[in-house]
């Protein structure tokens, strides 16, 4: 169980140590400071308490020229850390010999071992050390986090992981726009969501489950996902994560909390996933990711479209607009699935409607229904996220759907399925999925019924024709005006019709149009087909207006209300 109140003190206690740095530091320089020293503090708690075992360990190698990652091996053996640092001494050891700081934790910095050395150099955090010496202030930043409490047995991962996003938050300027650092409740949701029909599957003996998040950020997707998965199929020993980012810090932190579930930190990779896919060819079984939220791409325009054309190309459905990079990224999941595996991506309103008909949006759209791929997509509620309230939505996407869902798609309303937020949670969140809620939604998913919650459709329904209509151009008399024998059409009046696929295009005209244009023509050259998926409008739900004396009533007695206040304060009534 999350003990948010305890998370809170903890980033507020991070937050705090900030303050030692003004001066030297900016405030849009703390980052390069309070990020780095997180991680390594939570290192330092994970070692601390085992450095007497590590201890003895280096000691039985220091004769013998041995590659140092076998004795990361023989670490992991005998302690349970796939990772140790040379100087086998805490923060407090450190800080204990005050006049030799400075030399001390540069050398503390250098002795870890491979796995957390790449890390560390991937930070460049020896020069922000090298300025805190310059500057005289590293002893009080060291001494400030041997303070916060980071270790496993009172922190654990999920709450770790939480901690490190709002750092990251709150101190990575480039981590606002469209970073949304997924809530657990969610991640369990659709972990729950892709299993629900696919357990037996991912059962079968000696099956090797690999997990993929393109996003990966800190890694609670690829976590949370193998814990859930553990607990479903009674063990995660076949379960491996592999992930990508392009955040550095992020990255950073999720090498760290993979290193510490044991997990192969060369699966997990560094980079823009839409420009340097370093896992190009690997095939998955669990797909899982939340992109940024309409963050352009334009940056990644020119490599983006070079692999349009090859043979390797991600994205086959072509390309959204550069405004909102979104359905890239579920590209890239289609690409990377087997043929029987599951997909979940989080994704905001605008990939469900966005572009007119032949857009990029809508030809991909398109080339996901026509091509049987969309399972469901539940509407979450709003306010689920730290850094933004917007509404959001589940996609559920299958290359082997079953049966029952055979050209089907399933739309679930889960907007009302929540509760509120317990302590008040950090940032914009404040409203919870509990686990009675997910196993309700989880339901809706499995019956496949039409209810109040949820509706089907066939692939076909969120299709239509785009049909220009035309009308004559008249002239001064009123008359068509002719030329070449044929009747010129008057832009003024030019309208369009979008024509469900399942409905022939000259019934509806003559129904819908013609009887209120008698003059009116269908511009068969300009036709063109679109996808959108209008949820809310599937379901809406009329409320009728107010009575205008209710209205009434209510502001008279809100007036009231406050010219007794005004009163009261004033001293005229008692």
């Amino acid at each position: 169980m999350i003990n948010q109140a305890d998370i809170n003190a903890k980033v507020n206690l991070v937050t705090k140590i900030a303050n030692k740095l003004r001066g030297p530091y900016t405030s849009e320089q703390y980052g390069s400071v309070i990020i780095p020293m997180s991680i390594l503090r939570r290192f330092d708690c994970v070692l601390e308490g085992q450095n007497s075992k590590i201890k003895l360990i280096l000691e039985k190698f220091k004769s013998l020229n041995v590659d140092e990652k076998l004795i990361e091996q023989a670490v992991q053996k005998e302690c349970g850390i796939p990772f140790y640092n040379k100087k086998c001494v805490t923060f407090e050891d450190l800080i204990s010999d005050s006049d030799n700081i400075n030399a001390n934790f540069m050398e503390f910095l250098t002795s870890y071992s491979p796995s957390i050395a790449n890390i560390i150099k991937g930070l460049k955090f020896k020069e922000e050390v090298e300025f805190m010496i310059k500057k005289g202030i590293l002893f009080e930043v060291v001494k400030a986090f041997s303070e916060v409490d980071f270790h496993p047995d009172t922190t654990d991962q999920l709450s770790m992981g939480y901690i490190f996003e709002e750092i990251i938050r709150t101190y990575k300027s480039n981590a606002e726009a469209g970073d949304h650092y997924t809530p657990r409740e969610v991640i369990e949701l659709c972990v729950e969501l892709m299993v629900a029909e696919n357990i037996d599957e991912l059962k079968k003996e000696g099956k090797i489950i690999r997990v993929y998040d393109g996003c990966c950020g800190t890694g609670g997707m690829l976590t949370v996902t193998k814990r859930k998965l553990g607990e479903l199929l009674g063990s995660d020993e076949r379960v491996r994560l592999f992930g990508q980012d392009n955040n550095p810090e992020a990255y950073a932190i999720c090498c760290a909390e993979m290193l510490m579930l044991g997990e192969d930190v060369k699966n997990i990779y560094e980079g823009n996933t839409l420009t340097e896919d370093h896992l190009k060819g690997e095939k998955f079984d669990i797909l899982i990711t939340n992109p940024p939220f309409g963050v352009e791409w334009k940056t990644e325009k020119a490599i983006v479209e070079k692999e349009l054309n090859s043979p390797n190309n991600r994205f086959v459905a072509g390309t959204p607009r550069v405004s909102d990079g979104q359905l890239l990224f579920l590209q890239n999941l289609l690409a990377k699935a087997e043929k029987n595996a599951r997909i979940a991506i989080i994704l905001n309103g605008s990939p469900l409607f966005s572009g007119d008909a032949e857009s990029g949006e809508s030809e991909i759209r398109r080339y996901v229904l026509e091509n049987n791929l969309l399972e469901a997509i539940v509407a979450l509620p709003d306010q689920m996220f730290y850094n933004t309230g917007i509404f959001s939505y589940i996609w559920i996407l299958s290359r082997n759907k079953s049966e029952k869902r055979d050209k089907k798609v399933q739309l679930i309303n889960a907007v009302d399925f929540w509760e509120p937020q317990q302590p008040k949670s950090l940032g914009n969140k404040r409203k919870f999925i509990s686990p009675h809620n997910r196993k309700k939604i989880v339901e809706l998913y499995s019956k496949f019924e039409e209810n109040e919650y949820s509706r089907k459709f066939d692939n076909i329904d969120f299709g239509y024709h785009k049909v220009t209509i035309e009308r004559p151009l008249r002239d001064e008399t009123g008359a068509p005006i002719i030329k070449k024998g044929k009747v010129q059409a008057d832009g003024a009046l030019r309208d369009t019709e979008n024509i469900p696929l399942k409905e022939d295009i000259n019934e509806y005209f003559n129904r819908e149009v013609k009887p209120y244009a008698p003059d009116a023509w269908i511009d068969h050259d300009k036709i063109k087909v679109g996808y959108e998926i209008p949820f809310t409008r599937y379901f809406y739900k009329y409320v009728p207006p107010r009575k205008s004396g209710d209205i009434l009533s209510e502001i008279i007695e809100i007036e009231d209300d406050i010219k007794g206040t005004i009163e009261t304060l004033l001293g005229r009534r008692e």
